[in-house]
């Protein structure tokens, strides 16, 4: 299937997509497609089958109805296409074997080394190359175990990367990854999509990645909607996907989407006839820091100052609001 933009196949075209494991459908008619040379943010709740998607797209899981596509290719499971290059949650591994960061990588040139017994000059020098560029060049000794997170990621990152894919998968990278690391690691994937690679990512960060990447796919069971931003973040769109209320707001000072996800909650939660999900104590908050209103250590909204719902930033002693 064409991809509607550069005339040649889609990087991913899937129709009618069913997968799952056993008798268990986990992503159900599933249709879609991402043109070559995309930029794409999956994003949906935990279980709602972003893991599945990716695996069903590199032959991982079991198509039981429909097609999927690799630049024109039909992917059948067992068999994982060529030019991709898939990189999973960091789960399950075992820390404890002894690799480093090179061998680690080395692992994406496993197609290319064949039935030689050892990587050539040239498999070595890609190898370093790519470490280079990811900027962990310097921890090529290193065992794995001992990086920080966003360097076990940018490893991980690197073997998907030292096989040149034309497609690169990833599931959740951003996971667990302190903001300016994360958002390191995003550069450096922007970097590459520049270079014409077709990079598709799951992730649960709303704000600081779907609302920037060009493509959004929302999933829940299936494809609920793809395209940019503006026509995918809209409020019924993501109720859809998350099965929740959410807000679509605007930073007054940048103008950016912001999408609030705790829309809806709060206020039930804080509801003084609302059954507690655990039992508060009416009386007894001496020490908790809590106003001792009667009502347990949550007090009612008035005894709280008000805050205006615009944006405030706080510098030192001096409070401005930013509108």
């Amino acid at each position: 299937m064409s991809d509607g933009m550069t005339g040649g196949p889609a990087a991913i075209s899937l129709r009618d997509l069913d997968a799952g494991y056993g008798r268990s459908l986990v992503v159900r008619d599933a249709h879609l497609t991402i043109p070559t040379g995309a930029f794409a943010a999956v994003i949906g709740p935990s279980g709602a089958g972003k893991t599945t998607l990716l695996k069903a797209i590199v032959g991982q899981v079991p198509h039981q109805h429909g097609e999927v596509e690799v630049f024109g290719q039909r992917v059948r499971p067992g068999r994982p296409p060529h030019g991709v290059g898939y990189v999973a949650q960091v789960e399950g591994i075992d820390w404890s074997f002894p690799m480093s960061v090179a061998d680690v990588v080395m692992l994406g040139r496993v197609g290319r080394i064949g039935r030689r017994p050892w990587p050539s000059r040239a498999d070595r020098r890609a190898v370093a190359v790519t470490l280079d560029r990811l900027g962990i060049g310097h921890l090529a000794g290193r065992h794995i175990r001992d990086l920080s997170g966003g360097q076990q990621n940018r490893t991980f990152l690197a073997r998907a990367l030292v096989g040149n894919p034309r497609l690169l998968l990833l599931d959740e990278p951003t996971a667990n990854l302190d903001p300016r690391t994360r958002d390191d690691l995003l550069r450096a994937l922007v970097d590459l999509n520049r270079t014409g690679v077709t990079v598709v990512m799951t992730t649960h960060e709303v704000n600081a990645v779907a609302c920037r990447a060009p493509l959004v796919v929302c999933v829940n069971g299936g494809i609920v909607a793809a395209g940019h931003p503006a026509a995918t973040l809209t409020e019924p769109v993501l109720a859809a996907t998350f099965e929740a209320p959410m807000r679509v707001l605007h930073d007054p000072v940048t103008g950016e989407r912001v999408i609030s996800d705790a829309a809806g909650h709060w206020d039930a939660a804080w509801r003084a006839d609302r059954e507690p999900a655990f039992p508060v104590p009416s009386r007894g908050t001496a020490g908790t820091g809590y106003p001792d209103t009667g009502d347990g250590p949550f007090a009612p909204n008035d005894h709280y100052p008000a805050i205006d719902p615009a944006w405030h930033v706080t510098d030192g002693s001096r409070e401005t609001v930013a509108r």
